[in-house]
């Protein structure tokens, strides 16, 4: 089981210094998210800063882009990576799909899975293992001129997308590599949501649901003192909270007898009352959404909950921990806390 970071936005001093401590820490690799920026370029700048890490987007954003250019884009960050990346992909919300990107958003997941298939087809004509004639519902790719192609390379290409739902968990299953799993997750949906609806769809495409790896971000809870646990307690049951605010996400709650959590939280947040949404996460729920323990346990626990299901855990807050201060004083201890975690997840797994 890898361990990595996810960070978002970072200009291009930050992103070098980020994967440069990372990696000096013994964490695996960085995933980043695209919210308001793009990833390629900060991973170009990363990759070259940090020559031991893994790099992977969780998640670019699909449909604003056309198939052949996210896998173009790809195939480059791989190979002058030296395979130290898998893309991973996902159809965003529709709100932000028409009124922010200015494109299309029906039938989000059967465009997914036409978009998968349509950047493994451009793959295999990048590598010249076959000619670009890829004829799908909603993509049509049929013309790659020798001059047009990219210089092919033999690094493994995996391709992996985000999902929640049943409709687009089964997409997952049938034609991904892997799954970005949502942050705002319990073991109990792994088992009994996420899980059996991979190999369903594995099942629908002949494949084994063992081929299909987990990305799971994981929310964290630690510190040195009350303080600090307090107040990284805090930021996770807004997180929560933030999330779920998704009406989509309300059964992430009500299977586990959380029921009404969702209504609250969206009451609390027309309200602009943060305060309300923090107090309507339990200490039950921050538990269950996340990872709760003293510094000295934190490895062993993430072990115990991940082990025999991720094959790369995600710490969700720890970009700014990891990056200490330079010097000897509490943020510096911080990061020398994050580091004996990494260091311990891989040597457990």
């Amino acid at each position: 089981m890898n361990i990595d970071i996810m960070t978002g936005p970072n200009n291009w001093a930050e992103a070098a210094a980020l994967a440069r401590a990372t990696e000096n820490a013994g964490f695996s690799g960085l995933l980043f998210t695209e919210t308001a920026q793009v990833p390629w370029m900060q991973i170009a700048i990363a990759s070259q800063a940090a020559e031991q890490l893994f790099f992977t987007t969780g998640i670019a954003v699909a449909f604003p882009r056309s198939p052949m250019i996210t896998a173009t884009t790809a195939y480059e960050v791989v190979g002058n990576t030296g395979g130290r990346f898998r893309l991973g992909l996902g159809s965003q919300v529709k709100a932000h799909i028409t009124r922010r990107y200015g494109v299309e958003f029906d039938h989000p997941a059967a465009r997914l899975r036409d978009y998968v298939l349509a950047v493994k087809a451009c793959f295999r004509a990048f590598n010249q293992t076959e000619k670009l004639a890829y004829e799908g519902e909603f993509y049509q790719l049929t013309l790659l001129p020798r001059d047009w192609s990219p210089r092919p390379h033999d690094h493994p290409m995996k391709v992996d997308i985000s999902a929640v739902g049943p409709v687009m968990t089964r997409v997952a299953g049938e034609v991904a590599d892997g799954v970005h799993v949502h942050p705002l997750h319990s073991m109990a949906y792994i088992e009994n949501r996420l899980l059996p609806l991979l190999a369903e769809g594995a099942a629908s495409a002949g494949r084994s649901p063992d081929e299909i790896d987990l990305m799971i971000p994981v929310f964290t809870v630690t510190g040195e003192t009350a303080e600090e646990k307090a107040r990284a307690a805090s930021a996770a049951r807004r997180q929560i909270g933030f999330y779920g605010t998704t009406p989509n996400y309300a059964f992430q709650f009500d299977e586990l007898g959380f029921e009404g959590t969702t209504g609250r939280l969206r009451e609390a947040m027309k309200a602009g009352d943060l305060e309300a949404m923090e107090a309507a996460i339990t200490d039950e729920m921050l538990d269950t959404y996340a990872v709760v323990a003293d510094w000295d346990d934190l490895a062993d626990r993430l072990v115990d909950r991940y082990r025999d299901r991720a094959t790369r855990i995600v710490l969700y807050s720890a970009a700014a921990g990891v990056r200490g201060d330079g010097g000897d004083g509490p943020a510096a201890r911080t990061a020398g806390r994050w580091a004996e975690v990494a260091r311990a997840v891989r040597a457990a797994s």
